[in-house]
């Protein structure tokens, strides 16, 4: 199977066409027409991902966030972004983002998060979704779970009267402080995502509703779990074999 295709998949799934336009999202290093060897998949190109990658032997990765978000007029090693281009050119590695067209996407990041904390009868559209607990839990215990099931630290903002039991949360995956007020008029008690700007939190607190902040790596990373195993589903079907990783790299992880 050929890069290509793998681009073509992902296109499926996730229409490119449908980035923002801040967004750069797509095929943006490396070479279409080869044979891939393998595939690696994390949230960002770092230099500890790139190492992975090149002791993995993969000849793809894909991403969450793309690099170049902002155009680059010289390629060379004294930029980190120019350090990490080389270093793929370099190896022969070629790399896919899927940012925010797979946050939308059905199946996509968000989806893939409310599976993540159980939420059933999900609803919502573009970069929000709103679903219901599998059972309702009181506030301390909702946080709880959600640590212990993105395996990270929340930040509580606001507070719910005493004795209620959550049973509606919204989510948005990474830094979607913004769509508080669509997970509010969806009936959500509970809004969770990667990060809170500080004005967003007073708002919504000042609304009834609580946010929680779970980290922008802990929020979109079930995403990346997910797409892998959407991969080895459709690998199998075409009768490909090239091995499938998910990076085992933390976001800030540096090299060993």
């Amino acid at each position: 199977m050929k890069h290509s295709e793998i681009y073509r998949w992902l296109d499926a799934l996730a229409p490119f066409e449908t980035q923002e336009d801040f967004d750069n999202s797509g095929f943006l290093v490396g070479d279409p027409a080869e044979e891939c060897r393998g595939v690696l998949f994390a949230l960002d190109v770092t230099p500890a991902v790139l190492q992975e990658a090149e002791r993995l032997g993969v000849s793809l990765i894909i991403t969450h966030h793309p690099l170049m978000f902002s155009a680059i007029r010289r390629l060379t090693e004294e930029t980190f972004e120019g350090r990490l281009i080389s270093r793929m050119i370099r190896g022969h590695l070629s790399l896919i983002a899927a940012h925010t067209n797979l946050d939308q996407a059905p199946g996509g990041i968000n989806d893939a998060l409310c599976a993540a904390i159980g939420l059933r009868d999900v609803s919502g559209e573009g970069f929000w979704r709103a679903g219901r607990l599998a059972e309702p839990l009181p506030l301390d215990q909702l946080v709880f779970f959600v640590e212990a099931q993105l395996h990270t630290v929340v930040r509580r903002m606001g507070e719910l009267p005493a004795g209620t039991r959550v049973e509606r949360v919204g989510v948005c995956s990474g830094g979607g402080s913004e769509f508080w007020p669509d997970a509010l008029s969806a009936g959500a008690q509970v809004f969770l995502t990667g990060e809170i700007k500080h004005h967003h939190a007073l708002a919504m607190t000042d609304a009834g509703l609580v946010g929680l902040e779970a980290g922008h790596f802990a929020t979109e990373n079930p995403g990346i779990l997910a797409q892998a195993e959407r991969l080895r589903c459709f690998a199998q079907e075409q009768g490909a074999a090239f091995p499938i990783h998910v990076s085992q790299m933390g976001a800030y992880a540096a090299p060993v």
